[in-house]
């Protein structure tokens, strides 16, 4: 459940306003409005933080002897704060200078076939009135140079000429084919550049040495950039909090925020012994920064390592999902990753570091508790549907296959599965269709669990004939479901039109749509009047129109666990196939191993990824746009010392 909130205002002496922050931080249950404030402490702070976080970057990727924890080297923070400073210094000059040897090597290899440029010769031979300039041409074009001009040849290869011009006078001689081409004077020397280059290349030397012996610090540089955090709220609070500045010594200061209020009385506490006024009240609909507290049993709990990666948080005035999320995403991790062999492996791992953790006297990470519900989940899908590392079925103990259910075991493979309507006993179910109506039906189950969630809510809102709108999405969910069995699983099993047997299925199936759509379009948007709630229907006619096909698409979307699950057992047999026939070599027996960890491990990978885009996805965007939840919270976040 979403904890409700208190929106609390506080009204302190602007004079003990660091004081009463400090206290309040102690307190440690106010989350605190946005606030930007803005101070020359605050400035320097996020300076010292930026180049904590630059020094660290740099520094870390200098490679160093592990050492003992705790015994690092320590510095105090006015060290630290002068190192980091050094670092994004040298940083900027190693920047610096890897741009001007990268400008002088380009400039050296614009020379390297004149040999050695010498600017001041030039400009000597020009004190005595012995001008030169520097131009090349192709070498079929040398011997058509006028001769009224004088040149002098540097060098030539097969395809050019370098030559010079003597006392050709200012710009380009006139008479000079247009082919030649003047080639400028360097910056400075050649041989100055080469030694600039050498300085340049020293001086990198010089600040990787610098990284190499200060990298040893990095605790000490993460230790105070962490502690800064802390510093940078504080102060960002301080300088940005309203208050009076008449300079009167009973100016006040004041804050707002949110409360849980399961912990109001407390706080009420808390703020009488500090002499603070406080005023409190219910968030209103329109206050858009209301956090979001999510308090749930254990078992529900194991969902939070997930969405905290994902960074997903229902607004205040949404829906928590929790349980059906965890819910779910166990079903779909199990059908995904689809493997028992897979699952059992997975689970032993986590149980070994699960006690390795205990018995270091750590406190086991909540992340465990999920992958261990869901491999286990795996193990059960792989028993119903007798997969196992994907061993073919004949070679199977008969434990195993016995222990599946037999019309989606690939035990069965090749069974087709008759339903009680169809008299034609050529006409049945294969197992890939009963696996397709299987997830077709979750995706049955799990919309309407979002279609009854908001209809339940608008109850309890008083929005009676909204509820009708919910109710006719439900009804059209449903019989767009006999739609995709007909479309997509098998049509004669499921005529989209006609009869099964006295039961006619196709008039039930259009009436279900019809009228689910009508009831939608008239009641969906019902704020208090039939007519306002039509016109905005119309308004939004093409959305509307469009969202009966969206309704096909969402459920049809629901394949992609058979679909990946299928892709994923074929990877498995075919790295099976490929070191069977090596196995019983003695000499390439240790390659099949290989082989057998290499592929099964890559296709475990390929599971785990799969499980994060289509998994996540079925519950992050299919059923949380049919229950209208847009994941815009905020987590809440109190005013704290530790966080």
């Amino acid at each position: 459940m979403i904890e409700p909130m208190k929106k609390v205002s506080v009204v302190l002496l602007n004079k003990e306003k660091e004081e009463a922050l400090k206290a309040l931080r102690k307190i440690g249950l106010v989350h605190l409005e946005k606030i930007d404030g803005a101070s020359e402490k605050l400035t320097a702070f996020k300076e010292y933080s930026n180049n904590a976080m630059l020094t660290e970057s740099i520094l870390g990727e200098i490679k160093l002897p592990k050492v003992k924890k705790g015994t690092e080297p320590k510095l105090s923070d006015e060290k630290v704060i002068e190192l980091c400073k050094e670092v994004v210094a040298k940083s900027e000059r190693k920047k610096q200078l890897m741009e001007e040897i990268s400008a002088d090597t380009t400039e050296l290899d614009r020379f390297a076939l004149w040999g050695n440029v010498s600017n001041e010769d030039f400009d000597f031979l020009k004190e005595k009135n012995i001008e030169l300039k520097m131009y090349e041409i192709n070498a079929d074009k040398y011997n058509l140079v006028d001769k009224d001009i004088q040149t002098i040849l540097v060098n030539n290869d097969k395809k050019t000429v370098r030559f010079l011009i003597v006392n050709g006078g200012e710009g380009r001689p006139e008479k000079l084919l247009p082919e030649a081409f003047e080639v400028p004077f360097p910056r400075i020397s050649t041989v100055q550049l080469e030694e600039e280059i050498r300085r340049d290349e020293k001086e990198l030397d010089e600040i990787q040495s610098f990284y190499a012996e200060n990298a040893k610090y990095i605790p000490a540089v993460i230790a105070f950039k962490k502690a800064l955090e802390s510093d940078i709220e504080f102060e960002n609070v301080n300088s940005g909090m309203g208050c009076e500045k008449e300079g009167s010594e009973n100016d006040l200061a004041w804050l707002s925020g949110y409360v849980p209020s399961a912990n109001l009385e407390d706080f009420k506490k808390n703020c009488a012994e500090n002499n603070w006024a406080i005023a409190y009240a219910d968030p209103e609909d329109e206050d858009t920064e209301v956090p979001t507290k999510l308090k749930n049993n254990k078992f529900v709990s194991l969902i939070y390592p997930l969405t905290d990666f994902l960074g997903t948080v229902p607004g205040y005035h949404e829906f928590d999902i929790s349980g059906w999320f965890l819910l779910f995403f166990t079903i779909f991790f199990a059908m995904i990753f689809g493997d028992g062999g897979y699952g059992a492996l997975v689970a032993v791992v986590i149980l070994f570091l699960m006690v390795k953790t205990k018995l270091s006297g750590k406190k086991v990470p909540a992340a465990f508790g999920l992958f261990l519900l869901v491999s286990l989940a795996t193990v059960v899908w792989g028993a119903v549907t007798c997969t196992w590392f994907g061993i073919p079925v004949e070679k199977l103990p008969p434990q195993l296959v016995n222990l599946s259910i037999p019309w989606i075991s690939s035990a069965y493979e090749n069974t087709l599965w008759n339903v009680p309507w169809i008299a034609d006993k050529s006409i049945g179910l294969t197992k890939s269709q009963n696996l397709q109506i299987f997830c077709f039906g979750l995706a049955l189950i799990q919309l309407s669990v979002a279609h009854i969630k908001a209809a339940i809510r608008n109850a309890k809102d008083g929005k009676g004939l909204k509820v009708l709108g919910d109710l006719g999405s439900l009804l059209q969910l449903i019989g767009m479901f006999w739609v995709v069995l007909a479309m997509v699983v098998n049509g004669k099993v499921f005529p989209m039109l006609g009869y099964i047997g006295t039961v006619p299925v196709g008039y039930i199936e259009v009436s279900l749509i019809a009228g689910g759509f009508a009831m939608s379009f008239i009641f969906a948007n019902y704020e208090g009047s039939i007519g306002a709630s039509i016109l905005e229907s119309c308004k939004n006619i093409i959305s509307v129109l469009l969202g009966v096909v969206n309704v096909f698409s969402d459920i049809v979307s629901y394949i992609r666990l058979w679909a990946v699950g299928l892709a994923g057992a074929a990877i498995s047999n075919t790295v099976n196939t490929l070191a069977g026939p090596i196995l019983g070599h003695a000499i390439l027996f240790l390659a099949a191993i290989v082989l057998l960890v290499f592929g099964h491990g890559l296709n475990m990978i390929l599971n785990v990824l799969s499980v994060i885009v289509h998994g996540v996805r079925l519950n992050t965007l299919e059923f949380c746009t049919h229950i209208g939840m847009s994941w815009s919270g905020v987590k809440y976040q109190p005013f704290a010392d530790d966080k």
